[in-house]
């Protein structure tokens, strides 16, 4: 029977997420399976990866092939690296002590990247939403003195309008006293 590591979807429209399980290749994506030995969400940042190391480098070992993304995801969690190892202890290249050594290294140095990332993910967020809360603060106070602005040409105008309208200035025309017209007393 040939046998398959593959994803089996789940979730719903849009929002995927997957089971890793072992099944016959003949079963259909979904169908039915014969061990289930992780799953996958790629919905995170960094993807969420739950796989049962010990069951997935039994089965590689037993034959199963994986597709293409399973083999990604094995490569990612370090069974393949593992069972490369143990190639090299069959072969008498190192001893198993040697093998789990280097696989304990190249762990902790892989975990050390995946916190790096999860760290530098966490600290752009935090200044991303920095970065827009200062622009907003920025924008708000722009805002509030183009109003400000506003309301105080408003408000000269106002007084302009209700203040009594100052008197032309009128030239006091000074008289000159003509003489008094004569009547004739007849």
């Amino acid at each position: 029977m040939p046998v398959k590591m593959r994803l089996q979807r789940q979730g719903r429209k849009r929002f995927a997420y997957y089971h890793i399980v072992i099944a016959d290749s003949r079963a259909p994506r979904d169908g039915r399976n014969i061990e289930r030995i992780g799953s996958y969400n790629p919905n995170t940042n960094p993807a969420t990866i739950d796989l049962d190391f010990d069951k997935a480098l039994n089965w590689l070992n037993n034959g199963a092939q994986p597709t293409d993304t399973v083999k990604a995801i094995l490569s990612y969690k370090g069974v393949l690296y593992k069972k490369h190892l143990l190639g090299g202890v069959t072969k008498g290249a190192f001893n198993e002590e040697e093998a789990e050594r280097r696989f304990q290294a190249w762990q902790t140095e892989k975990d050390a990247k995946i916190q790096a990332k999860k760290d530098r993910l966490g600290n752009e967020s935090e200044s991303d939403k920095k970065n827009r809360l200062a622009a907003e603060a920025k924008v708000n106070a722009d805002r509030l003195a183009a109003i400000a602005k506003k309301n105080a040409e408003l408000a000269a105008a106002a007084r302009a309008a209700s203040a009594p309208a100052p008197a032309p200035a009128v030239e006091e025309a000074t008289e000159t006293e003509a003489p008094a017209e004569e009547t004739s007393e007849a």
